[in-house]
């Protein structure tokens, strides 16, 4: 397998809700990866239908893991843990699926005579170049899939690794479209360690912007969550359209926080924790629900709007900046959607894939 090579120790296996067969638990001996457990799956599906319900404009994900490494204390992903008996806490960022057989999978998916070679969106989630990619190397195989079957795609992420897979990227890009684009919350280094403590340094991506769109890639920056009294400083934010400019970035938005099921009570107990004085605002701002008032969300997407030149307004995967809520968190759907018996469930005609049960494809565009 292409991990073979790896130092790694097989510690035990479990059975995952959804998956036919046991998980092999491993750990890697490296600093980054203390205290974390990854769960080799083989998914039936790598394909994930979007629902139409959705104000997405894409209807396909592949997620090749479940949970992250990069602890961001905001991730909207973090509830998705839950349907596979964890919870959204330290076990979202420690207890990492990885998807082993995804690239095979979806190759053969792609290649269905029922496949209308639709848009495919990657790192909707979680992040497909979180740490872990670095050893298990999935991301290769997935581009390849895609690049031979000529199919429209793009990536979110907030890791420097993708440039790894340039010369790929360019190759979808000469078949199909093809775009990319990082999230950059905050180039404040003391926000950007509370924040997101295992994520790669906010300069690295923004370089990483930069020699996307010099090798032709078009690069855009999502500014997302944006956090009342934590990263909403117009100092900050002209900081980073600053950088983005510079970057050559193709697309610049920016997303009011939203405090959605776990995700709430996470988000307030760090605060409680590292900066109390901010808890009675974020207590009034979110006292109706998961979204800050209207005039507020306004606010926060105004910062970046309105310092924005014409050209740069479009969002990453050409969503219009929008004031008001977007989408909640997709419904559990039986079986895992693919991935185990129920993949069909719901009216889907035979081989068509579903949304792995509780898998937000919004998660990491917020």
């Amino acid at each position: 397998m292409r991990w073979d090579n790896l130092t790694l120790d097989a510690d035990d296996t479990t059975r995952l809700p959804g998956y036919r067969d046991a998980a092999v638990v491993r750990h890697f001996d490296a600093p980054e990866a203390l205290d974390t457990r990854f769960y080799e799956v083989r998914a039936r599906s790598a394909l994930n239908r979007v629902p139409e319900r959705s104000q997405m404009p894409f209807r396909w994900t592949v997620n090749p893991y479940r949970g992250c490494s990069h602890a961001c204390i905001y991730c909207f992903a973090r509830p998705t843990h839950t349907y596979l008996g964890f919870d959204a806490g330290r076990d979202f960022e420690k207890e990492i699926v990885v998807k082993v057989n995804a690239p095979e999978v979806l190759r053969v998916e792609l290649a269905r005579p029922s496949w209308k070679g639709e848009h495919v969106a990657l790192g909707t989630n979680t992040d497909p170049y979180q740490w872990v990619e670095g050893r298990y190397k999935l991301m290769p195989g997935i581009w390849a899939a895609l690049r031979d079957a000529g199919n429209p795609c793009s990536v979110l992420t907030k890791s420097p690794l993708l440039l790894r897979d340039l010369p790929l990227m360019q190759e979808i890009a000469a078949r199909a479209d093809f775009t990319a684009s990082l999230s950059i919350p905050t180039m404040d280094e003391k926000a950007w360690r509370a924040t997101e403590p295992h994520t790669p340094n906010p300069k690295a991506r923004m370089e990483a912007v930069a020699e996307l769109n010099r090798q032709g890639i078009p690069t855009g920056i999502l500014v997302a969550p944006l956090m009342p009294g934590i990263n909403d400083s117009p100092a900050q934010v002209e900081r980073i359209l600053q950088m983005a400019s510079d970057a050559g970035a193709t697309a610049v938005s920016g997303i009011a926080l939203h405090l959605r099921g776990e995700v709430r009570g996470v988000f307030m107990d760090w605060l409680r924790a590292t900066r109390p004085d901010l808890v009675p605002h974020y207590e009034r701002l979110y006292a109706r629900g998961a979204y800050a008032p209207r005039d507020e969300r306004t606010r926060l997407s105004r910062l970046v709007r309105d310092r924005l030149d014409p050209v740069r307004r479009a969002p990453p995967w050409r969503i219009r900046t929008r004031a008001r809520a977007l989408p909640g968190p997709l419904d559990p759907v039986a079986g895992h959607g693919g991935e185990g018996p129920g993949g069909r469930a719901g009216g889907r005609p035979a081989g068509a894939a579903g949304p792995a049960a509780g898998e937000d494809v919004q998660g990491a565009l917020f």
